[in-house]
C-alpha cells in the first residue's frame, strides 16, 4: 500500500513539474494577491520561514496559476532568495540572491503566454529590493520607478502604464517601514498596507491589458 501511495505521489510531482499549461500574466485575482503579499511581508519581517514558504506557494498558485508542486519549487526559490538577501549589507552580498530569482522567473516564463527576458526581469526584481533597502540614500521616487520598470519589462508595455501600481505598492512599503521604525506595526497599519496593495494589484491587472 505504501509503495502504491509513493508511486502516485511521485507521478503527481513529475506531472506538475513537467507539464506546463500557459496562462495570461494578466489573469489573476488582485484581491487575493494583495492578501497573500501582505501575509508574506508579515512573515518575512518576523523571520517566519515556514509561514513565508506556505504563503509563497499560495501566491504563485493564485498569481501565476502554477500547479502545486511547481509552485512549491518557485516558492523555495523566492523564499531562499529573500533569506539570502535579508542579512546582506552591500551589492555583492545582495547579488547572491540573483541565481534563485533567475530560477524563479524561469518557471514563471515557462507558464506564461507573454514572452519576457527572464534574466532582465530577475535583475530588475533584485534592483527594487536594493533600492528599497537603500531608500534613505536614493532620490525621491526611485522605488516607484524601479517597481514600474520591472513590470514594464515583464508585461512588455510602456513604463508609464504601471505608475499607479508602483506608487501604491511603494507607499505600502513606506507605511510598513515607518511604523516599524517607530516601534511596531499595528493590526490597523497592516490593514492599511493591505488596502494599498489591493489598489496596487488592481491597477497592475488593468495596466497589463492597456494598449492591447
Amino acid at each position: 500500500m505504501c509503495l502504491v501511495v509513493l508511486a502516485i505521489l511521485c507521478g503527481w510531482i513529475a506531472r506538475d513539474l513537467s507539464v506546463t499549461a500557459c496562462h495570461d500574466l494578466r489573469d489573476f485575482d488582485p484581491h487575493e494577491v494583495a492578501r497573500l503579499e501582505t501575509d508574506a511581508w508579515r512573515s518575512y519581517y518576523a523571520h517566519e520561514k515556514l509561514h513565508l514558504f506556505r504563503q509563497m506557494v499560495e501566491l504563485f498558485r493564485s498569481e501565476y496559476h502554477m500547479a502545486f508542486w511547481r509552485s512549491c519549487v518557485a516558492a523555495y526559490y523566492a523564499a531562499h532568495a529573500a533569506m539570502i538577501f535579508q542579512p546582506g549589507h552591500n551589492r555583492p552580498e545582495y547579488e547572491r540572491a540573483l541565481p534563485d530569482l533567475v530560477r524563479l522567473f524561469t518557471l514563471v516564463r515557462r507558464g506564461s503566454e507573454t514572452d519576457f527576458p527572464v534574466n532582465e526581469v530577475a535583475r530588475l526584481e533584485l534592483e527594487w529590493w536594493i533600492v528599497h533597502r537603500e531608500r534613505a540614500r536614493r532620490p525621491r521616487g526611485a522605488l516607484e520607478r524601479a517597481l514600474a520598470t520591472e513590470q514594464a519589462v515583464m508585461y512588455q508595455q510602456p513604463e508609464s502604464f504601471f505608475e499607479d501600481h508602483a506608487k501604491a505598492r511603494a507607499e505600502a512599503m513606506t507605511v510598513r517601514d515607518t511604523r516599524a521604525a517607530a516601534g511596531s506595526v499595528s493590526e490597523e497599519d497592516w490593514a492599511h498596507i493591505r488596502t494599498l496593495l489591493n489598489r496596487s494589484w488592481i491597477s497592475l491587472r488593468a495596466s497589463g491589458t492597456a494598449g492591447l
